[in-house]
């Protein structure tokens, strides 16, 4: 076969895409318990960013982190439809956006969070005092912002109503905008924020502009300059989620 003929360029073209796509898919397979370490991990960071058990800026390292979320954080799986916790399923296996996505999962009702499909099952996240008390819950939330789908965790006090502290881990918004969701100044906001009225509604919520102090205004968290949609993005995921379609029920229960 001649070197500059086309079938000989065709054909070598061909070997050297067989051949990425075998080492590819090796390196998938090779790397792919790690893959899952490093997201398991990161979840575990996120949970305990929540809470306020620690920070960013302390940086710990994988064993801290996983020293301090087996101390101090239990998962447990909630059936959504029930709204018990459950042994169905493995809290910290369980994957909730490929179960949702997958056969087990239901269209969700109308929201204006864009939430188009629910898992049978959530996990959410204990936290425990020195003493083994339950002193707040840390509760996925996700929702559509301006350009993605944000994903984070709402952590609330024992009292079910009283917020202890959010973040978000995975979102595409734009940074220095939308993307303000990971500031730590605007999740400095949040501690002290109330999710329901004394009638049970849902009345958190990010307005445009400033909100007073958690005392005077607990409803109100200020909005992210230049970041309407965005805002209200995750005014309607709170809704969604601590809703009945989603954890209001589950919290009712625990708070007593």
């Amino acid at each position: 076969m001649q070197r500059n003929s086309a079938a000989y360029m065709f054909t070598f073209a061909a070997i050297i895409c067989v051949v990425c796509a075998v080492f590819v898919s090796g390196a998938a397979v090779a790397l792919g318990d790690r893959q899952d370490a490093n997201a398991a991990l990161d979840k575990q960071k996120n949970v305990l960013y929540a809470a306020g058990l620690t920070t960013v800026e302390e940086g710990l390292e994988r064993d801290a982190i996983t020293a301090l979320f087996d101390e101090r954080v239990e998962a447990v799986a909630v059936d959504m439809s029930s709204h018990q916790e459950t042994d169905a399923v493995d809290p910290l296996e369980y994957d909730m956006v490929k179960a949702a996505a997958g056969p087990e999962g239901a269209d969700a009702p109308a929201n204006n969070a864009g939430v188009k499909r629910v898992s049978q099952y959530a996990t959410v996240y204990k936290v425990k005092d020195e003493n083994g008390n339950v002193e707040m819950v840390v509760l996925p939330i996700s929702g559509y912002g301006l350009w993605s789908t944000l994903y984070g965790f709402l952590a609330l006090d024992s009292d079910g109503t009283t917020v202890r502290g959010i973040t978000y881990y995975q979102h595409g918004e734009t940074p220095g905008l939308g993307g303000e969701v990971d500031n730590p100044s605007w999740k400095a906001k949040w501690p002290g924020r109330k999710v329901y009225s004394d009638a049970g509604a849902v009345e958190l919520e990010v307005i445009k502009g400033q909100a007073g102090p958690a005392s005077s205004d607990p409803y109100q968290v200020d909005g992210l300059s230049g970041a309407t949609i965005t805002s209200r993005g995750v005014t309607n995921m709170i809704d969604f989620w601590l809703g009945e379609e989603g954890f209001g029920p589950y919290l009712d229960k625990i708070a007593g």
